[in-house]
Order: structure tokens, then C-alpha cells, then sequence
């Protein structure tokens, strides 16, 4: 890469975007894996401008070496190394359209040294998030090496300090302790109110889970069959709500690389809210959602869902999609680890199809139904 000399900062691009710059007033050529902004130089070019926009947005090494062209002297390597604003990566590829899962599926490790070599990436001896931070690769490039998985044996970094990483590693089993309890909370406040217990509107939730417990109980007892009927319908509805909320994140979110953003920012936010989970798929404390991020992604909904319907409806809806949740996340983790039923298997070999065959296909976790009325359905 010696031709790389260019006063702008060194960048690594992928072909794609080579291809997007093909015009008189933003015109890319590659020659030797090397990318040059000729722009400038197009009205200058002794051979005429039109013979570099017939090749704008391409190769152009086998050009310049033909003699039936025009062989151009080491002199116009030297002008044409002034140019150089990156090179091509050369990260290899995982994802592969003939991939299939088997029942015992799991990889090998990556060979962090060799994998930093070849692609020029992320480090994997080294936290992830300063790297991607600070990164010199495109978004192309960027979404090209993340979603080619790695595999670790252990969880790759995130952070530096222990005190930031601690909140980046989320146990399966924390995501039950922590919501169902909230679910369950709800779902007896639904009925209540549905109930017209008194008092049921007003904040049970205490700091000692057996002063909630003692408040609770009495409303419990009050209440009526068929508000329980009512809420249940919720829970159902709730049910139902929370698979299509599951679908619509993943698609349109998770994946929102087509209208991300080419600046390190948004790459960095792209990174810790999904990048990482498709970089690293098989990484135990990475494949739940941390409290806080469930939190944060939920406030939106559960305030519409407060908008949109009496209290007690809410309520209800709210306990159902919470409680759905619950059972995504769980069945996520059972899909990259466990040894499963039947019906489960057929959605591991899907999920994981996502992950190493077509990350553009196949966004449903614990159905495919969604994914049958969007026309999304990833064929394994």
C-alpha cells in the first residue's frame, strides 16, 4: 500500500462504494486494491476526460497497463498516487447462501490475530466500541464485517473499565427475575381496575417486595371473574402485539443499515444496539437484552399503549407484551445454545440462518408468521 499518500485520512471502502461514485462531479477508480478520488484530476487527464468516466467507479489497473489503451508511464502512477483516499478490505466472508445448521452447530473459534490481519476490522484482543468509535472503515465495509460472525471462547470486550463492562453482560436468567415480576404486578392491577377495587388506581409498588405482597393480597381477593376474563383478553391481545413489536424492531431497527448514517456515531449506536449480536452470535451474555436497553426501547410503546386505552386495558396489554418478551429473550438464548424440541429446532435452524446465510431475510424469533405476511420468509 505504498501508493496511499494522499493528504485525507486513509479509509477502507468496500467495491459498493467505489460503484456509487461514477460521475464528472464525484468520480472513485481502484487500482491494486488502492481507492482514488480523481475528481479533480478528470478535466486535467492528457487522454480526455471521457476516458476516465468510462471506467469511473471501477477497476483500473488492467486500463492502464494495456498498450492498446494507453500504457501510462511511472510518472502517472506517481500523479495518480496523490489521489488516494483508502483501499478495498479484504475481510473474508462467513455468511454464505448454501449455509445450513445442523442440530450440534457450533463453530470454531476465530483466530483473533489472523482475523485483525486479513480484515483490518475490529480487534478482538483489544475493547470493541473505542475501535468502532474511532473507526477508518466505511459504513459499507462496516456492515459488510458485521455480520460476518466471530466466535469467541469467552465475551469480547466492549469497554475498558470493568465498571462499564458489567452492564454490557446479561445472563439468560436475568431477564425472567426482572420482568415477570413486573408482568405479574401488572396483570392484577389490570383486573383490579377492571374490578373497580378501590384503591386499585393508585401506586401498590413498594421497596420491600413483601410490603407490595401485603398490599396486593386484599385487591386480589377482590376481585371478580370476569375482570379476570377481561384482562386475560389483554394478556392475549398483548400477546399478539408484542410478536408483531418483535418483528417490526427487528427489521426495521435492529436492521436499519440501509438508512444508517456513514459516520462513527451512528455506526457505534448500530454496534451496541444489534452489530454486536451479529458479530459475535454466539456469546452467552450478550444474546438478552440488558434491563435498562428493554427499558429504554419499551418506554415509547408502553406510553402510546397509555395514550391509545383506558388504564386497565393498558395494563393488561402492557402485562401480555412483557410476559411475551420474557419468552423471546429466553427462547433467543435456547435458539444459539440449547438442545430443543422439535418445533424449536426448525427455528433454531432458521434463526440461525439469519445469522450466517441472509441477515436481510427471516426476522422472526419465535414464529415465522410475520415473516409470511411481510414476505420475508428466509428459505433453510
Amino acid at each position: 500500500m505504498s501508493e496511499l499518500k494522499s493528504r485525507r485520512p486513509v479509509k477502507i471502502f468496500t467495491l459498493e462504494d467505489v460503484e456509487q461514485h461514477k460521475s464528472q462531479k464525484d468520480c472513485w477508480i481502484t487500482r491494486n486494491g488502492v481507492v482514488y478520488d480523481v475528481t479533480d484530476f478528470i478535466m486535467d487527464h492528457p487522454g480526455g476526460e471521457d476516458l476516465i468516466l468510462n471506467h469511473a467507479g471501477t477497476d483500473v489497473g488492467a486500463v492502464m497497463a494495456d498498450p492498446g489503451q494507453h500504457e501510462h508511464s511511472s510518472a502517472a502512477y506517481d500523479m495518480l498516487a496523490e489521489y488516494a483516499v483508502g483501499r478495498i478490505g479484504s475481510g473474508h466472508t462467513t455468511v454464505s447462501d448454501d449455509w445450513v445448521a445442523t442440530d450440534d452447530f457450533h463453530p470454531d473459534d476465530t483466530n483473533t490475530v489472523e482475523d485483525f490481519e486479513k480484515s483490518q476490522f475490529l480487534d478482538l484482543r483489544k475493547p470493541l466500541l473505542p475501535q468502532v468509535w474511532f473507526s477508518n472503515f466505511s459504513k459499507s465495509y462496516y456492515l459488510q464485517q458485521v455480520h460476518n460472525p466471530r466466535h469467541l471462547s469467552k465475551s469480547a470486550r466492549l469497554f475498558g473499565p470493568g465498571y462499564l463492562e458489567v452492564f454490557t453482560l446479561t445472563s439468560w436468567y436475568v431477564v425472567p427475575i426482572f420482568w415477570l415480576p413486573i408482568a405479574t404486578f401488572l396483570f392484577f392491577r389490570s383486573a383490579a381496575q377492571f374490578s373497580a377495587v378501590p384503591g386499585a388506581f393508585l401506586p401498590v409498588l413498594k421497596t420491600n417486595p413483601l410490603d407490595t405482597l401485603a398490599t396486593l393480597n386484599p385487591v386480589v381477593h377482590s376481585i371478580s371473574d370476569i375482570a379476570y376474563a377481561r384482562t386475560l383478553a389483554c394478556f392475549l391481545t398483548g400477546n399478539i402485539i408484542w410478536t408483531l413489536l418483535e418483528y417490526t424492531l427487528h427489521r426495521f431497527l435492529f436492521h436499519i443499515d440501509a438508512w444508517l448514517p456513514d459516520k462513527p456515531v451512528f455506526l457505534t449506536l448500530h454496534f451496541l444496539l444489534h452489530g454486536v449480536h451479529h458479530y459475535l452470535p454466539m456469546d452467552r451474555y450478550r444474546l438478552v437484552m440488558p434491563p435498562p436497553l428493554f427499558m429504554a426501547l419499551s418506554f415509547p410503546f408502553t406510553r402510546l399503549g397509555y395514550a391509545l386505552f383506558p388504564t386497565a386495558v393498558a395494563n393488561g396489554i402492557i402485562c401480555g407484551a412483557f410476559t411475551f418478551y420474557v419468552l423471546y429473550d429466553c427462547m433467543h438464548y435456547a435458539l444459539h445454545h440449547t438442545q430443543l424440541p422439535q418445533y424449536m429446532r426448525e427455528m433454531k435452524k432458521y434463526h440461525l440462518a439469519h445469522h450466517y446465510k441472509n441477515f436481510e431475510l427471516g426476522f422472526g424469533v419465535t414464529s415465522k408468521i410475520w415473516d409470511i405476511v411481510f414476505n420475508t420468509v428466509l428459505p433453510v
